[in-house]
């Protein structure tokens, strides 16, 4: 498959990473919703799943969700800046910025949970 021109560009990436990590993080809040409102109906239920957290898979997908999450938050306000700021071909810098301090962000947290947790 050939991608067109536009689709070439390291700002079509930056659409794409967009979209998906708001698409996972939208279907991951019920999810979290649920675990929520364990601590209110059954604290039994909610101490068994977060013995469940400690396992190492569990953390490496923490480690995806915080990466999606920050990514999104860094990309959102990329679009901020695209949307009230005059054009720049500072542009790419500020998409590759966004997912440099999504990944440090990511790392952080999943050292600290891994070291400290």
């Amino acid at each position: 498959m050939k991608l067109s021109g536009h689709r070439k560009q390291s700002l079509w990436f930056a659409f794409i990473l967009h979209r998906i990590s708001g698409l996972v993080l939208a279907l991951f809040l019920p999810l979290h919703f649920w675990v929520l409102s364990l601590a209110l109906r059954d604290p039994a239920a909610l101490d068994g799943f977060l013995s469940w957290t400690d396992f190492w898979y569990v953390k490496l997908a923490e480690y995806g969700l915080v990466f999606l999450l920050s990514v999104h938050f860094f990309g959102g306000l990329r679009l901020m800046a695209l949307e009230w700021l005059p054009w720049s071909p500072a542009q790419k810098t500020y998409a590759a910025s966004a997912l440099a301090a999504g990944f440090a962000l990511a790392t952080s947290f999943f050292l600290s949970a891994t070291i400290y947790g």
